[in-house]
């Protein structure tokens, strides 16, 4: 029982045997002054007890009073919360029809400019096939038949896949050691013939290059990289794609910019897509292209530098151009670092890399043999045949909406 209960009900005794004390002293029988004085508590408890209810009425009404006001602001809460649901809801139905037509005017574009693209080639063929038409086409057996063509007959194939976008993506792994998990993924372009034969890099390049056509593949392949990469951030963005942009694209003064502002516009991809660029591209690469991959650093992507030659680099300046990642060939690490002009072991080829911000990426890796000795020099990325060979994306197992997650960047017109 609460003190202050305790209290009142003494002093309500101690009131009623005062009263019947007093009663006494005034001549009054003793059976009749103690009802009295009983009457005079039980009347003084039912007093206190309405005192009581009445206080915990208005406690009460206070309570219900505070629970509806409580009720009033929720309700008018959840009516804003509603309002503004929908209104986002609008503004991303909004959002996404607007970037989906955007979407199909560039795709449209895309198939538009391909088929320009196709004429100049063409045309290109032509004036190739009077250059060409004494050059001799010896047999080498060891060798695909694509080699034995003349630029001529190897220039009107390319024409024929580009035109009819036979332009495929291949992915191949880059691996965290030793655990093997799968960090990225490097991009690789191949076109097709029409009967299927697989044209090779340093077999196409050679022909584009001349007619000024790499734009052409890098954009493509720059296009199906971002498909590549939007699809993967809606699973994990644990694992990121390099894509390899070709010397003569960075040269490009017409290409290179739009790309640039293309890229401005999709910053949102900087910690999933790496550029990367050869030895040779970024030796050539004049005061502009410079400045150009610099941008592009200051966009939020990294750089890679693959088909390393020489070690004799300045890595400090590497850095400050935005390269964050260095391939060297496994060979290279394992008996050819004097050849390629290192400073420096191949045990210690990592840590100085590591004290210029640059990570070592070592490819070509084939055997187990290779792994052991790489993991003596503590690398921590690997790739090659070992970890996985490339392998083609086939766009029809994907969704179509999928597969226009991201705009092309605009090709230069021809002419």
């Amino acid at each position: 029982m609460p003190v202050t209960t305790v209290l009142i009900i003494a002093t309500y005794t101690m009131a009623a045997a005062t009263a019947g004390v007093w009663l006494k002293l005034l001549g009054v029988d003793w059976s009749i002054s103690g009802l009295i004085s009983a009457v005079l508590m039980l009347l003084g408890a039912q007093i206190h007890a309405g005192m009581l209810r009445r206080s915990e009425r208005r406690v009460a009404r206070q309570e219900i009073a505070a629970l509806t006001q409580a009720g009033f602001t929720f309700s008018k809460e959840l009516s804003e919360t509603r309002v503004k649901i929908d209104q986002l809801k609008s503004d991303m139905e909004a959002k996404a029809s607007a970037q989906n037509r955007k979407i199909l005017t560039e795709l449209s574009m895309l198939e538009g400019l391909m088929r320009e693209f196709a004429a100049r080639i063409a045309e290109r063929a032509k004036q190739v096939a009077v250059e060409s038409r004494a050059e001799p086409r010896a047999v080498d057996t060891a060798h695909s038949y694509l080699d034995t063509l003349g630029q001529s007959d190897l220039l009107e194939i390319i024409r024929a896949a580009l035109e009819e976008n036979r332009v495929d993506l291949y992915l191949q792994p880059i691996v965290t050691l030793p655990q093997r998990k799968l960090r990225y993924y490097e991009a690789l372009s191949r076109l097709r013939s029409d009967d299927g034969t697989v044209i090779m890099p340093m077999q196409y390049m050679r022909i584009a290059e001349p007619a000024g056509l790499m734009s052409v593949v890098d954009n493509l392949l720059l296009f199906r990289c971002v498909q590549i990469v939007r699809r993967m951030m809606h699973k994990s963005r644990d694992v990121g794609v390099f894509c390899n942009i070709s010397g003569a694209t960075l040269g490009d003064l017409e290409f290179f910019p739009q790309f640039l502002e293309y890229m401005h516009h999709n910053r949102d991809l900087g910690s999933q897509l790496v550029f990367e660029f050869s030895q040779a591209a970024v030796r050539e690469a004049a005061s502009k292209g410079e400045e150009n991959l610099s941008y592009l650093a200051s966009l939020g992507f990294a750089l890679s530098m693959d088909h390393v030659t020489s070690l004799a680099l300045d890595f400090a300046r590497l850095h400050a151009l935005g390269f964050r990642y260095i391939k060297v060939r496994a060979e290279t690490l394992v008996s050819g670092m004097a050849d390629a002009g290192s400073v420096v072991a191949a045990e210690d080829l990592k840590r100085l890399l590591a004290r210029h911000g640059l990570n070592l990426i070592v490819e070509r890796v084939e055997d187990e043999k290779t792994v052991v000795q790489l993991l003596d020099y503590g690398v921590d990325y690997g790739q090659g045949y070992l970890f996985g060979e490339p392998r083609a994306v086939r766009e029809e197992s994907a969704k179509p909406q999928e597969l226009a997650a991201a705009p092309v960047i605009p090709l230069r017109k021809a002419g």
